[in-house]
């Protein structure tokens, strides 16, 4: 990141390094931390979701024109199975004929440009190569109508000139807002395929709008009839898949979606504490979440500038790296108030505030910059000294890859009593220090 502070070795200056942090408490001691796992039993989990996804798709036979060209969704996020579902796709549509292709369906990720977002699918391991078609990408739109209130709906240009489209997305609760349809096939749809200018045009009325204007917006790309349909993709707590099933073009953003996103929402990890003091965050993404780290995990949202959710209530949040995924994109680094400076290193500001610039006043306040540390172990010591706990012996700190895996967890002696107590966790590994010599955090070792 250019125009960074300097050199945190060079001297005290505005930084606070660690020594000076350190001061504030010098009987501060941060306990150690103990693997645990949530148990999980009975997870629904789809073992072949290449033969889910073609059987699911064996009702739009007589859709699909020999020779017609479709155009099959791909979007940002990590979906566990989105390459095997895509390639399903793209093989079942050559199968009765089609000339399937791939189009970025993201709005303004990946900087907002075609080569930016043909990185973020390579990224995400969607290449010609492993789904077996070309990928085409393109900003240009062509606008299919206005809302009532005058909002332009604009269209993929690509996928506007094709002869169908495919929809390929996971359905999961928003982190934005909630209501009947929130992240899944209308959102790509109406977000993805808006590229940056349908993004911008639909987030500029505001989030209290936002989950409306996607459900139109999709309707009215609906009635285009160019749209086959979705693959909806629900995901377990486990980070597997838990079902792919075919919703044809009338249910998109209608009662067929809207019942996948409650089995969704039942089916969602989140953190098995309500009550933590910090939480730790490994590495944050637009692989992880449209938000960076999913709200709906770390019960913040800062959309409207407090909280908004109820629970779990955390009271700091530290965020330790960029996924490579993200090509430098660090919207929703506001969620977290305190980072280590290595962070800076991973951000490209162009593609980060294209995005915010996009998603309107909750961009603007989750791309703030948190408090800034010289290391992961300056930046724990900050969020626990700002945490409120007097008694750090009884600390509730809890450690997690990112928010897609809350499932595992580093956790402090306080959260380990409580934890020792409940059937659906399990002790697995032994005390460890948080952070190593060199000040990094310490390996989680084997999973």
């Amino acid at each position: 990141m250019s125009g960074g502070p300097a050199d945190p070795s060079a001297g005290t200056g505005a930084w606070g390094p660690f020594e000076a942090i350190r001061g504030l408490r010098p009987d501060g001691v941060i306990p150690q931390v103990t693997t645990i796992r949530r148990l999980l039993p009975d997870v629904p989990t789809e073992h072949d979701p290449y033969a889910a996804a073609q059987a699911a798709l064996a009702p739009l036979a007589g859709s699909v024109a020999p020779g017609a060209r479709i155009a099959v969704t791909a979007g940002s996020r990590g979906i566990h199975d989105l390459v095997v579902v895509v390639r399903a796709a793209v093989d079942w549509l050559r199968s009765v004929g089609a000339e399937p292709f791939v189009v970025p369906a993201m709005g303004s990720h990946g900087g907002a440009t075609a080569e930016g977002q043909r990185e973020m699918l390579a990224g995400l391991g969607v290449t010609p190569e492993s789904v077996g078609c070309p990928i085409e990408a393109t900003m240009e739109t062509v606008v299919v109508g206005t809302l009532p209130d005058g909002t332009p709906v604009h269209h993929d240009a690509v996928a506007a000139k094709s002869d169908g489209v495919l929809l390929v997305n996971r359905v999961k609760p928003h982190t934005d807002f909630h209501g009947p349809v929130e992240s899944g096939l209308a959102k790509i749809l109406a977000i993805g395929l808006g590229n940056r200018q349908g993004a911008a045009a639909l987030h500029a009325g505001g989030i209290p709008l936002l989950g409306a204007s996607i459900e139109a917006a999709a309707r009215m790309v609906v009635e285009t009839g160019k749209v086959l349909g979705g693959l909806a993709i629900l995901e377990n707590a486990q980070e597997k898949t838990a079902a792919v099933e075919l919703v044809v073009a009338e249910g998109i953003g209608r009662a067929a979606e809207m019942a996948l996103l409650q089995r969704a929402g039942s089916l969602m990890a989140r953190l098995p504490f309500d009550s933590l003091d910090v939480l730790v965050v490994d590495e944050m993404g637009k692989d992880k979440s449209g938000a960076g780290m999913d709200t709906n995990v770390l019960g913040r949202c800062w959309v409207h500038g407090i909280p908004e959710f109820e629970s779990p209530s955390i009271a700091t949040v530290t965020v330790h790296r960029l996924s490579e995924a993200s090509h430098g994109n660090a919207s929703g680094l506001g969620l977290a108030d305190v980072m280590p400076a290595r962070l800076l290193e991973q951000i490209d500001l162009r593609t980060s505030y294209v995005n915010a610039l996009t998603s309107g006043a909750g961009g603007a306040r989750r791309s703030r910059l948190p408090m800034v540390m010289e290391d992961d172990a300056a930046a724990v010591l900050a969020a626990v000294t700002m945490s409120g706990r007097r008694d750090w012996s009884s600390l509730r700190l809890a450690r997690i890859r990112d928010t897609l895996s809350p499932n595992e967890l580093m956790v402090t002696p306080a959260l380990l009593t409580e934890a020792a107590d409940r059937f659906d966790l399990e002790i697995a590994g032994t005390a460890r220090d948080l952070t190593d010599a060199t000040g990094s955090l310490t390996s989680w070792g084997e999973r």
